[in-house]
């Protein structure tokens, strides 16, 4: 596989409506094919693992299945039930659905996703993935609100009009995501039933006030003829579309949810992004019951996600509409490599993130986590790519947005990662990325160790990550010239336990595991 080339190229609030006990939350305005650029009809589906998928129950490393025994015998499937898909990767065992996809080469697994400076508190960190903020900043806006904001401030007066009459995005649930939160109001709408969206009753009109109060009857005046005239948009749409695929289970809530944006997207709703979420990952125990590690609630949940991305996969080929549909999950943290006792695990650090969609870049991309088989309890899975690379990539290659754009929405340090690939192929793989040679010396180390390198002409961030996800020293962040670097990096204020190095340039990276005994 040929790599692709670098592109060259206040206080905010979200109003939900409840009509008829069935929440309908308003969205902005804008031009929709000007967001994203003229004759775009691309989708992007984000899947939220609410709680904290394990990573390690989902993305199993085969190479290191001996290690991860020592450390959580308790909850690890048995190696014969692994579903392989690699020399190196299985699957759990409860997705053999996911396989299909796989083995239709329409599935990307990207390992070690995280970001610097890990935050451990559900809500702090997924504030931080929906927002794609630094764990020390705290925005107001999510990362395709501010996207959606860039062209278009005047947002929500004025829509929707003719140039835009469908939302931005929906969120197929009770609650709108805070990924597409706009400075003033939401670019997200939430929606139950589709065929049965509902309407606000505007009451009588009348002259508002010329103060603070007035001016906020107003807005919500303004929301509710969105919603309204939204309502009808969505209803037409899912009258229009269709479902084809007989997979989709009727007790699988992700999949009814996955089964309304396939309808919507072939009835012909021109909305960009998508948001469903699935919860339950929180399994601080009873991740398996019984001491059978085939069941209980992870097993249950990997099957629930299995089967409903398959089902919406094969609904997007059969309707024909899978050329303009990308799909990614996401999580706010992994759990740590070492099992509890109570049959669960704790929150930790990194997950992989699944791509999945016929013009996605099939196959691997990262490295297996080194699992150590004395652990400590506090070790998470060490991150290797930042999440907010992956969002600038599908802004990138799937919508088309330029990369000075990217910059200002998300962060000026971000890799590029090839996701995308609209050419047809046939086969997984383990993706080739350009290589790094780091070499970590003495390891263990005490009093210092050497950073060995060999790098092209590019700019490069090296630094020092503590066991849980701190990023504790840039140890640099420079342009090197092209050639074999060493860099030697004083540990006396260190104290004894794990470390990784991690060096990370415009397309490529590296994590290494170090110990000062």
């Amino acid at each position: 596989m040929k790599r692709r080339n670098f592109l060259k190229a206040t206080s905010a609030m979200s109003l939900p409506f409840f009509v008829g006990g069935t929440p309908f939350t308003a969205v902005g305005k804008n031009k929709l094919f000007d967001v994203i650029g003229e004759g775009n009809d691309k989708v992007l589906v984000l899947v939220q693992l609410q709680g904290g998928n394990d990573g390690l129950s989902s993305v199993i490393p085969l190479d290191q299945y001996d290690n991860l025994a020592n450390v959580r015998q308790n909850i690890l499937v048995s190696e014969s039930s692994i579903i392989k898909i690699s020399d190196t990767v299985g699957l759990h065992p409860n997705m053999a659905e996911l396989k299909n996809i796989w083995d239709d080469a329409k599935l990307g697994i990207l390992q070690g996703v995280a970001y610097p400076n890990q935050n451990r508190s559900h809500f702090r960190s997924t504030d931080i993935w929906n927002t794609a903020s630094e764990p020390d900043e705290f925005l107001t806006t999510g990362w395709m609100g501010r996207y959606f904001g860039l062209n278009h401030n005047d947002f929500p007066e004025g829509y929707p009009n003719n140039d835009c009459p469908d939302p931005f995005a929906l969120t197929i649930g009770t609650i709108v995501s805070e990924t597409c939160q706009g400075t003033i109001s939401n670019f997200s709408l939430a929606v139950t039933d589709p065929f049965n969206p509902g309407t606000v009753n505007l009451g009588e009109p009348g002259d508002a006030l010329n103060n603070c109060y007035g001016r906020e009857v107003d807005f919500v005046r303004d929301i509710a003829r969105q919603t309204n005239a939204y309502s009808d948009t969505i209803k037409a749409a899912a009258n229009a579309g269709n479902n084809i695929s007989t997979k989709y289970g009727d007790d699988n809530l992700l999949a009814q949810k996955l089964k309304t944006v396939a309808r919507l997207i072939s009835g012909g709703l021109q909305t960009k992004i998508y948001v469903v979420q699935l919860g339950g990952f929180d399994l601080h125990s009873n991740q398996v019951i019984d001491g059978n590690p085939q069941a209980g609630n992870q097993s249950n949940l990997m099957r629930i996600l299995s089967d409903g991305l398959c089902a919406f996969q094969e609904d997007l080929v059969q309707l024909g509409v899978d050329d303009r549909v990308v799909g990614m999950t996401y999580s706010e943290f992994g759990r740590r490599i070492r099992s509890n006792q109570s049959n669960g695990t704790d929150h930790g650090t990194a997950a992989p993130i699944i791509v999945f969609g016929s013009c996605i870049n099939p196959g691997i991309i990262g490295d297996n986590p080194e699992i150590d088989p004395q652990v400590g309890i506090n070790e998470g899975v060490p991150m290797q790519y930042d999440f907010r690379s992956v969002y600038a990539t599908m802004l990138m290659d799937w919508f088309d947005i330029p990369e000075d754009k990217v910059r200002e929405v998300l962060f000026d340090d971000f890799q590029y990662l090839p996701l995308i690939q609209c050419t047809p192929v046939s086969a997984n793989k383990e993706i080739e990325l350009a290589e790094i040679d780091l070499n970590v010396f003495p390891n263990p180390f005490s009093d210092y160790f050497n950073i060995k390198f060999e790098t092209k002409s590019e700019h490069y961030r090296i630094s020092l990550f503590n066991a849980i996800g701190f990023e504790l020293k840039v140890v640099s962040n420079q342009k090197y010239a092209s050639g074999i670097h060493e860099i030697k990096l004083p540990t006396h204020d260190l104290s004894s336990g794990v470390y990784f190095v991690r060096i990370a340039g415009k397309n490529i990276q590296k994590t290494v595991r170090v110990i000062k005994g």
